[in-house]
């Protein structure tokens, strides 16, 4: 039976997240030291002190919590011996996780890792001017529903699903107008729950065309090696294993669908039975479980937690 290694993404932030670890490994502390040197900034203090409202600025947020993942899988990669090329059948990550899952499995240095991201975070940011997009989830409605109500809402407008998350949450993307229509369309169609999100841009749509290009331009200047073990793509649903195809997925991923439901059933369907979330809160744990009931699932990314896996009491 199959593990597979995820990586959570925005909005599992959280002020004083890998701060424990930081301060129990020296080999968690480096982590956060190298990303610190590579960005020119203190990010470690924003993470474990705060402001939350610094933390969550998606610049800050995107290399943060690639930070914290990365420090756990040393942690894990010190402590227990874990090897990724040897006990992953897969790894993976939720948006700006498939950067974490990637440096992880050697595509990218650390310091790669997060200069890329402060990249991706701030022209995601500066995409779209603030007021203009939205992002709404959809609760209760099947993808291919949601998909229908983004299509009827535009109105000639931007209005796209975004996140198809699994256990029936989808999320859509666009312009302000036209995802509020998606809420209204929504509510009529019998979704359960459908509410615009506390989002600063209208990530994963055509409106991010901009940042697209400028992450081109930016993978273009980095090394890119083979992942040590194949890394299943947001934008594909399918594993990927080469540099050339590394590099056009995670292009593509920033118009278009992170498709985690797809990515789950995937790996499951190729004996995947055991999904580790590795770093900062349990976002996928949660969504995992109501993708693939009878999934064996475990959040990682305290001490406590390291030393449950050492042992062996996870599940």
């Amino acid at each position: 039976m199959g593990a597979a290694f995820v990586f959570p993404g925005q909005g599992s932030q959280s002020v004083g997240m890998g701060k424990a670890l930081a301060d129990n490994f020296p080999v968690a502390r480096q982590v956060f030291d190298e990303v610190d040197a590579a960005l020119g900034v203190k990010l470690s203090a924003i993470i474990f002190e705060g402001p939350a409202e610094m933390l969550t600025l998606t610049e800050n947020a995107q290399p943060a919590l690639m930070a914290v993942s990365l420090a756990v899988t040393r942690v894990l990669e010190a402590e227990t011996g874990l090897d990724l090329g040897r006990d992953a059948r897969f790894v993976a990550g939720h948006s700006l996780g498939e950067y974490s899952a990637l440096a992880a499995a050697g595509t990218f240095s650390i310091q790669d890792a997060a200069q890329l991201l402060r990249i991706r975070g701030r022209t995601m940011q500066k995409a779209v001017p603030v007021g203009i997009g939205a992002m709404a989830a959809l609760i209760g409605l099947d993808f291919d529903a949601a998909a229908a109500v983004a299509a009827e809402a535009a109105q000639g407008e931007v209005c796209q699903a975004a996140n198809d998350n699994g256990g029936g949450q989808v999320v859509v993307s666009g312009h302000k107008a036209a995802v509020e229509r998606a809420v209204a369309i929504a509510k009529n169609r019998g979704a359960r729950r459908a509410m615009l999100l506390p989002v600063s841009a209208p990530f994963h749509c055509t409106l991010m065309q901009p940042a697209a290009a400028a992450m081109a331009e930016a993978l273009a200047k980095v090394t890119v090696r083979p992942p040590v073990v194949p890394v299943v793509a947001n934008i594909s649903a399918q594993p990927l294993r080469t540099p050339e195809e590394i590099v056009q997925a995670l292009i593509a991923q920033v118009t278009g669908t992170v498709r985690w439901r797809e990515s789950v059933l995937a790996m499951a369907e190729a004996g995947v039975a055991r999904f580790y979330e590795i770093g900062a809160g349990k976002v996928l744990s949660g969504l995992i479980k109501r993708i693939v009931e009878d999934a064996k699932v475990a959040a990682i990314g305290s001490p406590e937690e390291v030393a449950a896996f050492k042992a062996g009491r996870m599940s």
